[in-house]
Order: C-alpha cells, then sequence, then structure tokens
C-alpha cells in the first residue's frame, strides 16, 4: 500500500518509519531540516521497541505539491491548529488519495477532514502511541501498549480498508484493532490526553520534569485523581463507560474500584514501575510548551468545559487547570 504523512514531525515520522520499515511505501511530507537528515543519515527510532534507522521505501517532500501520482492512504498528522492551512496546501492530494484519516488530538478532527476531503473519503482513527522529534533526522517513541491504534467507519461499521490499516499497523509494529465504536475511543482517548496534559502543564511547566516526576509524588498523583474523576464523569454523561482501550495508559476502572486513597495509591505504584524502566516522557502538550510552541488547550480540554457546561456538571480542577495553561499559552507564540 502507498502512504502519505501530512506532517512528518514526531509521530507522524515515528509511525511512518514503522511502515516503510515493514514493506510499506510512505512518502513523509515534513520540514526541511528534517527531510535533509533522513535523506543523508535515514530516519533514526529509538524506544523499547529496539532502535532503527530507515532509508528503504521512504519518499521525502516538503510539501504536497511535490508529491506525484496516487495514494491509497493519507495520513495527517500536523497539530490541530495548524489543520487549516495544512489542508489548504494540500487540496491537490484530495482527488489522488483513496481514504483520509488523522491521527490527531481531539474530537473534532474528523468533521474537519469531513469538510476538506468529503465524507466518503474519511475514517476514524486514533492511536496513543509515544513520538518526539529530538532533532532533524531523529524521532525517540518513548512509550507504547498491548494496543496502539484504532480504526473504524464514523458510522460504525468495520470495512476492508479499517481493516486492512489495523493489519499494516500491528505488521509495523503498533498493535491496531478495527472497531465499530471509533467515536467512543477517540472520546476515552480525549479522557486520557485531556488528564495527562491539564495535569502536566499545569503542574510540572517551568522546571525540567518528566511525568514520572509527578506522579510519584502523592500530591501529585492526587491532583492527577481528581482531574481524573472530573473528566470521566462528563464521558460517562455523554453515554459511555470507561473501556480501557489504551491499557495500561488508561487505568480509569482500576482507579474507580476501590476509593480516593486506593486510586492514588495505585498511580504512584504505576509511576514508579515506570521510573524502574526509565520511561522519561512528556505529553505533546508539554513538550509543546518546553520548546515554546502554542499549545492545544482548545482542542484537548475545552471540549469537556463545554460539554459539562451543557450537561451541568462541575469540573472545577479541570477549569483551574484551564485557565493556568491558557494563560502560559497567551505567551507562547
Amino acid at each position: 500500500m502507498k502512504y502519505i504523512i501530512l506532517g512528518a514531525g514526531g509521530l507522524g515520522s515515528v509511525v511512518g518509519g514503522y511502515l516503510a520499515d515493514t514493506g510499506q511505501d510512505v512518502t513523509l511530507i515534513g520540514r526541511q531540516a528534517h527531510m535533509d537528515a533522513i535523506a543523508r543519515d535515514g530516519l533514526e527510532i529509538t524506544g523499547p521497541k529496539g532502535d532503527f534507522r530507515i532509508r528503504d521505501r521512504l519518499t521525502l517532500a516538503t510539501h504536497p505539491d511535490q508529491v506525484p501520482g496516487e495514494h491509497d492512504y493519507l495520513i495527517v498528522c500536523v497539530k490541530s491548529k495548524d489543520m487549516e492551512s495544512t489542508l489548504a496546501d494540500a487540496q491537490d492530494l484530495v482527488r489522488r488519495v483513496g481514504t483520509v484519516l488523522t491521527l490527531q488530538n481531539g474530537i473534532n478532527k474528523e468533521p474537519r477532514l469531513e469538510a476538506w476531503a468529503g465524507p466518503g473519503k474519511v475514517v476514524g482513527a486514533s492511536t496513543m502511541e509515544g513520538a518526539t522529534l529530538v532533532a532533524p533526522g531523529k524521532c525517540i517513541n518513548p512509550f507504547t501498549g498491548p494496543a496502539t491504534a484504532y480504526f473504524g467507519e464514523l458510522d460504525g461499521r468495520i470495512t476492508p480498508r479499517v481493516e486492512e490499516l489495523a493489519r499494516a499497523f500491528t505488521a509495523a509494529r503498533m498493535s491496531a484493532k478495527a472497531v465499530d465504536n471509533i467515536k467512543q475511543v477517540t472520546w476515552e482517548k480525549l479522557v486520557q490526553i485531556g488528564l495527562a496534559s491539564s495535569w502536566s502543564v499545569s503542574n510540572l511547566a517551568g522546571g525540567d520534569f518528566y511525568f514520572i516526576d509527578g506522579i510519584t509524588v502523592r500530591e501529585g498523583a492526587e491532583s492527577y485523581m481528581q482531574i481524573g474523576l472530573e473528566l470521566l464523569s462528563v464521558y460517562r454523561a455523554l453515554g459511555y463507560e470507561p473501556q480501557d482501550f489504551y491499557a495500561p495508559m488508561t487505568q480509569f476502572r482500576d482507579l474507580e474500584k476501590g476509593s480516593f486513597d486506593e486510586g492514588v495509591a495505585l498511580l504512584m505504584a504505576w509511576g514508579n514501575q515506570l521510573k524502574a524502566a526509565n520511561m522519561k516522557s512528556r505529553t505533546s502538550m508539554h513538550v509543546d510548551f518546553t520548546r515554546g510552541r502554542k499549545l492545544e488547550v482548545d482542542e484537548i480540554i475545552k471540549p469537556f468545559i463545554d460539554k459539562a457546561r451543557e450537561l451541568r456538571i462541575a469540573i472545577p480542577t479541570v477549569v483551574a487547570a484551564y485557565r493556568t495553561i491558557k494563560l502560559l499559552d497567551h505567551y507562547l507564540k
């Protein structure tokens, strides 16, 4: 199959690199320095799956206009804030790709794609694969899990194309499933991303801290637990029950089995396991903050605040975290 990765930063490069390394034809569209480094030295990916230097089956470009021919899948991996300008530049690709999907965070990503490509071309997708671009040509894949990607039709069907995506990702070291509830997967992932992002940036921004530095401290775990419970109250009000699609990164059912203090103890134990494995990672929003970039706070956290207001649910800790992050974001470029 032929794939285009539109926005080959950290996640796009890891996904595209693994797909190419297992026999798929992949075109990466990314920044000039990154593409130049890959052309010269190959794409380097390091992490718990091993260390890889990928050269074969990679075509490199810095703009969609440089990509000729027809392709099976277009995977959009740019940040949500860059979506409109990126798609405007890629208008010529619409007629030359069979299926379009995005691995972005958020719940409005597929409607935005449908407005651009048409509803028949868009499928739902979600991933929790960790990825950071640390230097041109070099990425880390700091964490993974038993299931790191899900694909499904937006109307709830499982079709050959989403099954093909799941097979390709699984073969490429990214265990994936085709599902009939991709919208629920998307919302539950947003609970996890909203929880980890709002907690990490509002608690750890400003110092040289990683996720494990906060979650292994009792007060940090208590803060994480409280935000999680508030976000889950909104998720349930939407008619969903936690499924832990991305276990062990999500442990919602276990956290709620006992008391608040028992949940905190579970979080701290999990954090100590991550520390013992030297899994020093940050959320993508935390990475953006450390690099002085604008934050996806309105795409990741505000949907819960809007829904809570609509459903008359109190989520004061989430609101406080949102306000803190919006203040920080005000001074970023």
